[in-house]
């Protein structure tokens, strides 16, 4: 678990925050931090994490500030702090917005605490598998490699114009026009999915997941979703998600036990 900081690179705030006090809430919110990680009582080091998280979720709710950097660092808060579900919760906001080996690292490292260790379809993990790069790498990396691989291209097309025929130019070429195509088809389809797409991660200790949006409907298993499991919402009714976890169960859970990436 990487419990270190990350400094906030901008600040572009709405007129709730001025920008000298969105920068004074992150340095206080860092203190903290520093002081719940040194902090020899456990209930002392609670109340300094509270404490970041408070200031960490001010500038993000009252400012309008929303990095990967800041989502990271609050996501660290939650997890010292020992909620789970909101530390998956901000790892995700936080990668959803750019690559960091960090982040991924320590999301991981969340998700194998869970207590629900849903197996994803085989079908699915091949695909992960096979197409890394598409699940993994966020869609600002995909987008440079892209540029990267038609730069390569437009090399080679003019190298043929000038120089003529040349097999290895040629074989070049195709193979950098292929690597463009997939990386635009990437982007295309996670554009679409995050427009289509709604994500969520259940916040509450536990939770039991009913076969229809109200308590007097059976449970959907025997036993209670927990803090940190993430899900697909399907549908939202008042006070329900319906929701598609990823071995591709359903179930309705209240809308207050989870939040929405």
């Amino acid at each position: 678990m990487v419990g270190m900081l990350l400094s906030m690179v901008t600040a572009s705030t709405k007129a709730d925050l001025p920008k000298e006090q969105v920068y004074s809430l992150f340095n206080q919110a860092n203190e903290y931090f520093r002081q719940a990680n040194t902090a020899q009582d456990p209930e002392q080091a609670k109340r300094y994490y509270e404490q970041a998280i408070l200031s960490f979720e001010r500038i993000i709710d009252e400012a309008g500030v929303e990095n990967s950097k800041l989502y990271y660092n609050l996501a660290n808060a939650y997890f010292l702090q020992g909620q789970l579900g909101k530390a998956i919760l901000n790892y995700r906001r936080a990668a959803k917005l750019a690559n960091y080996n960090d982040i991924h690292k320590n999301l991981a490292f969340a998700r194998s605490q869970r207590t629900d260790q849903v197996a994803i379809k085989a079908q699915k993990r091949v695909l992960q598998t096979l197409f890394f790069w598409h699940y993994d790498f966020a869609n600002r990396t995909k987008f440079l490699l892209m540029c990267i691989s038609f730069g390569f291209v437009c090399i080679g097309v003019t190298g043929l114009i000038w120089f003529g025929r040349s097999t290895p130019v040629i074989i070049t070429a195709i193979i950098f026009g292929i690597l463009t195509t997939c990386f635009l088809i990437s982007i295309v389809i996670d554009a679409r999915a995050e427009v289509n797409n709604v994500c969520g991660v259940i916040i509450a200790k536990e939770v039991v997941a009913r076969q229809g949006d109200g308590q007097n409907y059976p449970p959907s298993f025997k036993e209670p979703l927990h803090e940190g499991t993430e899900f697909d919402l399907l549908e939202s009714r008042p006070g329900w998600f319906h929701i598609k976890l990823a071995d591709d169960n359903e179930s309705w859970i209240p809308e207050d036990s989870a939040e929405l990436i």
